[in-house]
């Protein structure tokens, strides 16, 4: 192109529009977060800009999610307020042994519900391995009628659940590293000796077992609340740290 047609050109330009000062201090790179452009909606409202933005396929609490931690254990503990005499339990009880050598209690099984129950001779016992509450109640009755059929003074009181076990599955792969760098004051990792992450909660007081495939185990409860309370505040946490 000839110097005329250059000329041409320029004359079809806009002419420069003049820059105020406000609008060059907005221009500058350091100055976009001092004085913001205008929008239609006012840039303090709380959600105008979210921090982590949520999408359906990722949602942020296990409700949302549909998971929900399940029992797998249950210990139980009551006080039959009699002095037993185990020998004579063992000898005439069902499904029931007793080796004082190796351990001062007798060892009964039933199998609706599937528990078993640790009897001593103080008239205390523990019963573990039912699934709720109730199948709790129910076995730790059951327990306590084989004593009474064999001749003993005894009485069902004192009945209390001493501690729940749940599990669930997060179905994501989580980077434990990670997890305990952030959360030192909680959590301890040592893949030599544990393969999980043990995450002691405060509130509620909760022993969280963290794998890295998702799995998670939650023990310490008394009831069954403290469990799904525990997973609802430690899955958020645990969708931060997700493998990708």
């Amino acid at each position: 192109m000839n110097a005329f047609g250059a000329e041409e050109q320029e004359d079809k330009m806009p002419p420069p529009r003049a820059v105020t000062k406000n609008e060059g201090e907005e221009a500058k790179p350091g100055n976009q977060f001092l004085s913001p452009p205008m929008t239609s909606f006012s840039p303090a409202t709380p959600f105008s800009q979210p921090m982590t933005p949520r999408t359906p396929g990722t949602p942020m609490t296990a409700e949302a999610a549909g998971i929900v931690p399940q029992l797998q254990n249950i210990v139980s503990t009551v006080n039959l307020n009699c002095r037993l005499d185990l020998k004579k339990i063992a000898l005439h009880a069902r499904n029931a042994e007793y080796n004082p050598k190796r351990f001062a209690a007798v060892i009964m099984r039933i199998r609706d519900p599937r528990t078993t129950a640790l009897i001593f001779s103080s008239g205390k016992m523990v019963c573990t391995g039912a699934k709720s509450e109730d199948e709790s109640r129910l076995a730790a009755r059951k327990y306590a009628r084989v004593i009474q059929k064999l001749g003993f003074p005894a009485r069902f009181t004192e009945f209390k659940i001493q501690n729940m076990v749940g599990s669930c599955d997060v179905r994501f792969p989580i980077r434990l590293e990670g997890l305990v760098l952030t959360h030192q004051q909680f959590a301890s990792y040592e893949p030599e000796l544990f393969p999980g992450l043990i995450y002691r909660m405060v509130q509620p007081r909760i022993v969280l077992l963290i794998f890295v495939s998702g799995k998670v185990v939650l023990t310490g409860a008394k009831k069954r609340e403290e469990i799904n309370d525990a997973f609802e505040n430690i899955y958020p946490i645990l969708k931060g740290f997700r493998k990708t």
